[in-house]
């Protein structure tokens, strides 16, 4: 609320409704206080919107996954929001209206442990998915009990599969059995390394896109 000084001709300080008062140098003065110009609608807000939700709705049914995955990164934040902010400003792709996914550049873990070399994935049986990898056990820090970290994510259903196998680094090969609801539907397939004591990660690595072979 404003303050009359001088009698009702005097200058005020404070404010009375969009005018501010006050005093400088001796000099009183008003201002009217400018109109505020957000707009919640404007075009970049609705595009980051539309990227955070895109970025959101991928990563919420792995959130189990990122919460290890992301672990090494949640510096004063939560392991899924490190998620968040990492795909958000890497991973999406498309306009403001059409934002989407650029599973090549997303990540579902991320850590220092030796990534995945050779990376490849595929369905050639019935309801199962095949994944191999090169043994890079010798290389870096990378060590051969790390386990294999698979998440598997189906998009046209909103889902997501994610399994610390216990077949080691050295095996080059895991083959996991899908729901038969998978059946005919396409996969989004990521492996990590693990190590033994589950205390530290790799990067994720890319297999692809995979079509989940049918009866």
């Amino acid at each position: 609320m404003g303050k009359i000084s001088q009698g009702i001709l005097g200058g005020f300080r404070g404010k009375v409704g969009n005018v501010i008062g006050g005093n400088w140098k001796g000099i009183d003065y008003m201002r009217v206080k400018p109109a505020s110009v957000a707009n919640p609608k404007t075009e970049g807000q609705v595009g980051q919107r539309n990227k955070f939700s895109t970025v959101l709705q991928f990563l919420q049914p792995m959130k189990d996954h990122v919460k290890i995955g992301f672990k090494d990164f949640a510096i004063k934040k939560t392991e899924f929001n490190s998620a968040m902010s990492y795909n958000l400003n890497n991973a999406v792709i498309g306009d403001a209206e059409n934002a989407s996914i650029d599973y090549s550049k997303a990540l579902v873990t991320r850590g220092s442990l030796s990534p995945v070399r050779g990376f490849t994935a595929g369905s050639d049986l019935i309801g199962q998915l095949q994944m191999t990898w090169t043994n890079n056990s010798d290389e870096q820090n990378a060590n051969p009990n790390d386990k294999a970290f698979v998440l598997v994510y189906n998009e046209g259903r909103g889902e997501a599969i994610s399994l610390i196998s216990k077949v080691k680094r050295t095996v080059g090969s895991l083959d996991i059995t899908l729901p038969d609801n998978y059946q005919g539907e396409n996969v989004e397939v990521f492996l990590s390394f693990i190590t033994a004591d589950e205390k530290s990660v790799s990067e994720s690595r890319y297999g692809g896109s995979v079509t989940v072979m049918a009866n």
